[in-house]
C-alpha cells in the first residue's frame, strides 16, 4: 500500500513522466513472446512489429494532453498489428488506456461515442483476421475490452467531478465562516469604538463645563464652585467605571463575567440628569411632546445616545449658545432635535464642525441600526440641527 500511495503522489506531482514510464512499460512488454488470446500464432518478430508497438505505446506519454489523438494513433497501430498478424496480448492494452483516458477527460456522449467506434473498428479488424464471425470470443474479448475501460473511466470522472463539488462547497463555506468572523469582528469593532466614543466624549464634554463653571466661581462663590467640582469627580468617576466595564468585556475570555457596573443603563429616563450636566455652563432648555411611554431598549438607548452626542458636539463646538431639545412621542416613535444658536457675539470662536466625524457618523449608525433616520446640518439662521426619527409602534414598546 506505501509504494502504491508513492505512485500516485508522483503520478499526481509528474503526470508526464508517469505516462512516460507506463509507455516504456507497455512497449517492452508488448516485445515479449505472447500470442494475443484467442488469435492466430503471431508471424516473427520484425522491424515493422517493433515500429508499430513503438508508436502505439509511445502515443501514451502524451494521452493527458491529446486524449483523443492518442485513441485514434494507438487504434491504427493496433488494427495494423491484427492485419500483419504482429499483435501481442499486451499491445492491445494500448487501445484501452486510452479509451479509458478518453472517458476520463472528456464528456460521456464524447467518451462513449469514441469508445463504440473504436470496439467497432477493432472488432471489424478482429472479425478479417481471425476469419470468424463478431460472436467468436476472441472478437468479444476485443470489444469487452472497451466496454470496461470506457465504464471505469467514466466512473472515474464521475467521482473526481463529485469530489470536486464537494472540495468547492467546504472551501466556499470556509470562506463563508471566515468571512462571518471577519464581520462580527468589524462589527463589534464598529460598536465598542462607539460606545468609547460617546461615554468618553459626553463625561469629558461635562468635565470641561463644570471646570469652567468652577473656575469662574472659585473667589466669588466658592459654594457653587465646590459644588461643580463635585460634579467633575463625578463625571470623571463614571467614565472610568464606563472605560472598566468596557475593557473588562474585552478582556473576558472564558473567566468569570465581573461584576455588573453600577452606572444604571442609559435611557430617556436618565435625561433630566444629562441635561443637568450641561445646564452649568451653558443654557440648555429641553422639552417632551406627546404621552412619553417605554421604549424598546435598543430604541431607548439609541435616543439617548444620539441627545448626548448632540449635547457634546454643541458644548464643543458652540460653547455658550443656547441649545434647544426636543423629544415628541408619537404612535409611530419618537423624534429628536436638538439645535443651538451658534456662538453668541464676543463669545470664544467656535471649532469646526466636520461634517462626517466620529460622533455625527456613530448618531447615524446608531439611528439606522434601529431603523430609524438621521439628519444633521447648518441652520440657515446660524447654528446647527440634529434630528433623528426613530420607529417604536406602540404594539412594540418594552
Amino acid at each position: 500500500m506505501g509504494r502504491l500511495a508513492d505512485w500516485r503522489r508522483v503520478a499526481r506531482t509528474h503526470p508526464t513522466v508517469a505516462d512516460a514510464l507506463l509507455a516504456a512499460l507497455l512497449f517492452a512488454v508488448s516485445l515479449l513472446p505472447v500470442n494475443p488470446p484467442g488469435g492466430p500464432p503471431r508471424d516473427p518478430l520484425t522491424l515493422g512489429a517493433v515500429l508499430l508497438a513503438l508508436i502505439g505505446c509511445g502515443a501514451l506519454a502524451v494521452r493527458r494532453r491529446h486524449p483523443l489523438p492518442v485513441l485514434a494513433v494507438a487504434l491504427v497501430a493496433v488494427i495494423l498489428s491484427l492485419l500483419s498478424h504482429q499483435a501481442r496480448g499486451p499491445f492491445v492494452l494500448s487501445v484501452a488506456i486510452a479509451a479509458y483516458t478518453v472517458a476520463t477527460r472528456t464528456d460521456r456522449r464524447t467518451a462513449f461515442l469514441a469508445g463504440g467506434v473504436s470496439a467497432l473498428l477493432l472488432g471489424a479488424a478482429g472479425v478479417t483476421t481471425l476469419g470468424v464471425g463478431w460472436l467468436d470470443p476472441a472478437v468479444v474479448v476485443l470489444i469487452l475490452w472497451f466496454g470496461v475501460a470506457v465504464a471505469v473511466g467514466d466512473a472515474v470522472r464521475s467521482r473526481r467531478a463529485y469530489v470536486a463539488v464537494l472540495e468547492e462547497r467546504a472551501r466556499r463555506a470556509e470562506r463563508t465562516r471566515e468571512e462571518e468572523a471577519r464581520r462580527r469582528v468589524a462589527e463589534e469593532r464598529l460598536r465598542i469604538s462607539r460606545e468609547l466614543h460617546d461615554v468618553v466624549a459626553h463625561h469629558i464634554a461635562v468635565i470641561n463645563v463644570q471646570a469652567g463653571v468652577a473656575g469662574h466661581l472659585l473667589r466669588e462663590r466658592p459654594d457653587a464652585a465646590e459644588e461643580a467640582l463635585g460634579h467633575v469627580r463625578s463625571a470623571s468617576r463614571s467614565v472610568l467605571d464606563e472605560l472598566g466595564a468596557l475593557l473588562g468585556v474585552l478582556r473576558r475570555d472564558g473567566e468569570p463575567e465581573p461584576a455588573a457596573p453600577t452606572e444604571p443603563a442609559p435611557s430617556l429616563n436618565r435625561l433630566d440628569a444629562l441635561v443637568e450636566g450641561f445646564s452649568a455652563g451653558q443654557p440648555v432648555r429641553w422639552t417632551v411632546g406627546g404621552a412619553p411611554r417605554p421604549l424598546p431598549t435598543a430604541v431607548d438607548v439609541a435616543a439617548y445616545r444620539i441627545i448626548q452626542e448632540s449635547l457634546t458636539n454643541a458644548h464643543r463646538h458652540a460653547p455658550g449658545a443656547a441649545v434647544a431639545v426636543r423629544l415628541r412621542y408619537d404612535p409611530e416613535g419618537v423624534t429628536i432635535e436638538v439645535r443651538d444658536d451658534g456662538v453668541p457675539a464676543g463669545g470664544p470662536p467656535p471649532a469646526p464642525r466636520p461634517g462626517g466625524g466620529l460622533g455625527l457618523l456613530g448618531m447615524r449608525e446608531r439611528a439606522e441600526a434601529v431603523g430609524g433616520t438621521f439628519t444633521a446640518g447648518p441652520r440657515p439662521e446660524g447654528g446647527f440641527a440634529v434630528r433623528a426619527e426613530l420607529p417604536a409602534p406602540e404594539e412594540e414598546a418594552a
